[in-house]
């Protein structure tokens, strides 16, 4: 099929690409507006007419797309620039008329570490089989995240990946893994068909674009859990309110089995939202880390996900996971962002003021500023007080670890000795079912010697009776002596 295309559109798309905006906004009676950094601006052009609106997205439209607009009043779709980048797009109707916007998905597919995302989310990579969900609210960075994980996996695993995505974005280049992707609307006429039809073409990992309703949910988990590793995105705020909405996806009577399902395919939820840097270069992710554990596996089964919260920021040492204002708290810490951006972004304002008064009991006093100031010896002497109280407690946190792993260590000596005599008993009951196995073989042999033995000495008396009958009736004498 020929690509079509609008020169004003592509003019357009040029100049919020040099700007480096991120998304571009087409709408009647205004001048088009692009985002720069998270905020809206004007390109400073006329505005818009109706007709010429109606005019750039008619030039892009294939003919099935314009049906699809027809009948449901809006349409997604991917466009590309020669040259420049490929757009997401969605044309729908407002007030009557046609409007438009554009997010920008350039062509070089970046990695973690230029996204400056931590590289935790790369176990996820590694993983055989399971279930790892990208969220977030729209314009957070779930698709640029997505995109980096599934290079880093093409780059270094011999698999077979299989994306679905409504539209496409990301163009991906076979490399190690060699990879399919399928359009909804071009490839494949709906990601629950997609979905049904990609068991059959040998998948290792599998992308899910978006997980929109109840039937592409169900089939993402059965996906997950025959052998898969699926990824996907969600429109979702934090890790806790993932699994709540994944639960809320189907009735009642069928959350406890869906509860039971998760729990065993479940490997991650990352939510991430963009902040503003302090510097005003752009933005930076910060994101919740919520990863499978034991723990977290039983909470999600038992359907005690209120505390799962708690679970994340206390597993932030050994599993690596982290909250979303452990996060902003780590970026205000290294100076990345501003106390009053940090506060802006937070789900949770008080107990991110709660973390940092720990850490920095003043710095609501100086408005948010953390560094002391250089010539305040107090200040000096108050973090190494800060640091004497931080040696005491990791001291007796080493203590208590020792502790537990002396506990450890004498309940896996028990479970030992234990085995051991169980294993011990089963020998012995062995012995004795052997024993008593014997027994009975002998009690039967026995049983029938005897009846052999029986039989042969009724057949003796039976004879000598018969004799015995034999020898009355040759007996002539009458009377008694008869």
């Amino acid at each position: 099929m020929l690509a079509m295309s609008s020169p004003m559109l592509d003019h357009l798309l040029r100049l919020m690409t040099e700007r480096e905006a991120s998304d571009l906004h087409l709408k009647p009676t205004r001048p088009p507006l692009i985002r720069v950094h998270g905020r809206l601006q004007p390109l400073g052009a006329e505005p818009l007419k109706p007709e010429e609106i109606g005019s750039m997205v008619s030039g892009i439209l294939q003919p099935q797309q314009q049906r699809r607009l027809d009948e449901r009043m809006s349409v997604d779709l991917g466009y590309g620039v020669h040259g420049l980048a490929r757009f997401r797009g969605n044309i729908y109707m407002q007030r009557g008329t046609l409007a438009a916007s554009f997010r920008r998905i350039p062509y070089q597919i970046r990695s973690l570490e230029e996204l400056d995302l931590p590289p935790v989310l790369l176990d996820f990579c590694e993983l055989p089989m399971g279930l790892v969900l990208i969220t977030g609210p729209t314009g957070s960075g779930k698709s640029t995240t997505l995109a980096a994980l599934i290079k880093y996996i093409t780059g270094r695993r011999p698999v077979h990946v299989v994306t679905i995505e409504d539209p496409m974005e990301f163009l991906f280049t076979d490399g190690v893994a060699t990879i399919s992707q399928r359009e909804v609307g071009t490839d494949t006429p709906s990601f629950a068909e997609a979905l049904r039809n990609v068991m059959r073409q040998d998948p290792d990992v599998i992308m899910v674009g978006e997980m929109r309703d109840p039937e592409t949910v169900a089939t993402v988990i059965t996906a997950a859990e025959t052998g898969h590793l699926v990824f996907s995105t969600l429109h979702t705020n934090s890790a806790p309110q993932t699994i709540d909405r994944i639960l809320d996806t189907f009735p009642v009577d069928q959350q406890k089995q869906v509860r039971l399902q998760l729990a065993q395919v479940f490997k991650g939820v990352v939510s991430m939202q963009l902040v503003e840097r302090s510097d005003g270069s752009g933005l930076i992710a910060a994101l919740e880390v919520m990863k499978s554990s034991p723990k977290i596996a039983q909470l999600i089964e038992k359907g005690e996900t209120s505390q799962l919260h708690e679970e994340i920021e206390s597993s932030v040492a050994y599993y690596r996971m982290q909250s979303m204002n452990q996060s902003l708290l780590s970026l205000l810490v290294w100076g990345t962002i501003s106390y009053q951006e940090a506060m802006r972004k937070s789900l949770d304002p008080e107990d991110l003021s709660l973390k940092l008064r720990k850490m920095f009991p003043k710095i609501e006093e100086r408005g948010g500023e953390m560094s002391p100031s250089t010539a305040d010896f107090s200040e000096i002497l108050e973090l190494q007080q800060y640091r004497k109280l931080y040696e005491e407690q990791e001291e007796k946190i080493k203590l208590r670890i020792a502790e537990k792993d002396e506990q450890i260590a004498g309940l896996e000596t028990a479970i030992s000795s234990r085995e051991q005599q169980l294993r011990e008993l089963e020998r012995r009951l062995q012995e004795a079912m052997s024993e008593a196995e014997k027994s009975r073989g002998d009690f039967n042999r026995l049983r029938q010697e005897a009846q052999e033995k029986i039989d042969k000495l009724m057949e003796r008396i039976k004879e000598l009776n018969q004799r015995l009958m034999g020898g009355d009736a040759g007996d002539k004498k009458p009377g008694i002596f008869r």
